[in-house]
């Protein structure tokens, strides 16, 4: 507010300049939801490379189909990656357990998730604790095994204690178990379950067991529950993510309808795998019924063929969505999210072989029906060649039949989205729209510079509009500010055609 001046002298004044920086919101952050051989349950866990993934989740499993997706996706470029753990309980929680034998009851501890690995910990007590511990003290060791003899990981609690009367001291173990371990919980709100537990008798190398893998997923296990924020829902707990990766998500026909529709709601793309190429054999197979017809999914055919390290490295027919996404991530990174993720430098990395070769013909077959293809081009090796959504059907005739003109609109929404929510409760008025169309300009700005657009001048790439024509007095009197935001995407060149002509030789006289 202006100074009011109170003595004779110089008065100083900073005065808002009205700037507010418009950051850009990430491009290809990909979730991915699926089975796990361990790992936090129905939680998105973000991790930054494949060892994160194999710290957290347990590697490579025959059984895991996210795991090998997350792999093809660090091995193409990811960064970034958010993972749902689901676990089908049909045959139980699937969660070891052990009880430590105490004086009189028993303290019952459980492995820190469900899984075959639980069986893998043992637990030792002893009762050398420190001298001002309290008298019923004991120390608690958790080892996990990689084998009979290696010990993987190893996790000790000095001083701790249990019982009810023990519930506030700072060495209460229920409330260090779920603070510091990684392994394993000691529950205590179940009735009867460790609600008189006392200090347990010096024991060395007890085992847990009981853990289990469970089944495999089925539909309701990956689709989950919009309430409880479970299954592909738990993403709700995400604050953003740019690419969907369920592995064959066309086998579950409500999930596919309904991750489409999440992927719309949250600004994301669903990348869909094709059938195996046992449904689908070449080009003249491709059955499109079942696919989703969508702006914010793309589907790539045909699978890929990799060495497995579990399988003695036979080459094994995988699902190429964490490829793709790994691609696309990459392409991101090196030339932006509006180059499309296609052609010679969108190498697929540890795919020897594609499931059903393609001929150019073939490829002429499904280009035109929003299928985007994978193709062998020596010397470059596995390519994406293709850049359509699944409305990249040519009969349909869409704006948004490109996968980097949507990606990109996508962004530029989520951005302004996110770069906007200072505006609400402003006075809405001119300084206030002059303030909307400098920062937003700004932002559209810096992406034309970037190349992100059609046109030599910002006049021609982008505009932004926010005045008296585009918010009315009845706008204004309901509440409401309009802000029109326009811009010039650049196409990829699918079809590049050379004319060639010989010139005649000039005749001699």
């Amino acid at each position: 507010m202006p100074t009011q001046p109170t003595y004779p002298g110089v008065y100083i004044e900073e005065i808002p300049s009205g700037v507010r920086t418009l950051t850009g919101v990430a491009t290809s952050l990909t979730a991915f939801v699926g089975r796990a051989q361990r790992g936090t349950l129905d939680e998105p866990i973000t991790i930054f490379s494949y060892a994160d993934f194999e710290r957290a989740f347990g590697g490579l499993w025959i059984d895991s189909k996210i795991s090998y997706a997350v792999r093809d996706f660090y091995l193409n470029g990811g960064s970034q990656a958010i993972v749902i753990r689901r676990f089908n309980e049909d045959t139980g929680n699937g969660i070891a357990t052990v009880t430590l034998p105490g004086a009189t009851n028993g303290i019952i501890l459980d492995a820190a998730n469900p899984g075959l690995w639980g069986n893998s910990l043992k637990a030792t007590v002893d009762h050398t604790v420190a001298e001002d511990a309290p008298s019923d003290a004991f120390n608690l060791t958790i080892t996990e095994f990689a084998s009979a003899t290696e010990v993987k990981s190893q996790e000790v609690f000095r001083n701790v204690v249990v019982g009810n009367s023990n519930e506030k001291h700072p060495r209460y173990l229920p409330a260090v178990l779920e603070n510091t371990s990684k392994l394993i919980r000691m529950i205590v709100q179940q009735t009867g379950k460790n609600d008189n537990a006392d200090q347990p008798t010096e024991q060395s190398d007890i085992d847990f067991t009981g853990g289990d893998d469970g089944n495999d997923l089925v539909e309701a296990d990956l689709l989950g529950n919009e309430d409880a924020k479970s299954g592909m829902y738990a993403l709700d707990k995400a604050d953003i993510f740019n690419l969907l990766c369920i592995p064959d998500i066309l086998s579950f026909p409500e999930l596919r309808e309904k991750a489409v529709a999440y992927c719309l709601k949250r600004r994301a793309m669903l990348i869909i795998d094709p059938k195996p190429s046992s449904d689908w054999p070449d080009a003249q197979a491709v059955d499109l019924a079942d696919v989703p017809s969508s702006t914010n999914a793309a589907l790539y055919f045909p699978r890929l063929l990799q060495p497995d390290p579990l399988r003695d490295n036979q080459l094994v027919e995988r699902p190429p969505c964490g490829a793709i996404a790994g691609v696309i991530a990459r392409t991101d990174a090196q030339r932006g999210i509006w180059k499309a993720p296609a052609g010679l430098e969108a190498t697929i990395n540890g795919a020897p072989k594609l499931a059903v070769p393609l001929t150019d013909e073939n490829i002429g077959l499904l280009n035109p029906l929003g299928v985007n293809c994978l193709k062998a081009m020596p010397p470059a090796g596995r390519v994406v060649w293709g850049a359509r959504t699944r409305k990249g059907d040519d009969r349909l005739a869409s704006e948004w039949k490109y996968v980097p003109i949507r990606r990109l609109a996508l962004y530029i929404e989520e951005s302004l989205y996110r770069g906007t929510q200072w505006v609400v409760f402003e006075p809405n008025d001119e300084p206030l729209w002059a303030q909307i169309r400098l920062n937003l300009g700004a932002f559209m700005n810096d992406l034309f510079r970037k190349g992100a657009f059609q046109g030599s001048s910002p006049a021609d790439a982008y505009f932004v509009k926010c005045d008296k024509e585009t918010t009315t007095q009845s706008d204004i009197n309901l509440g409401i500010v309009n802000i029109v935001v326009g811009f010039a995407p650049l196409k990829p060149a699918e079809f590049v055609i050379i004319k060639l002509q010989q010139i005649a030789g000039q005749l001699a006289a």
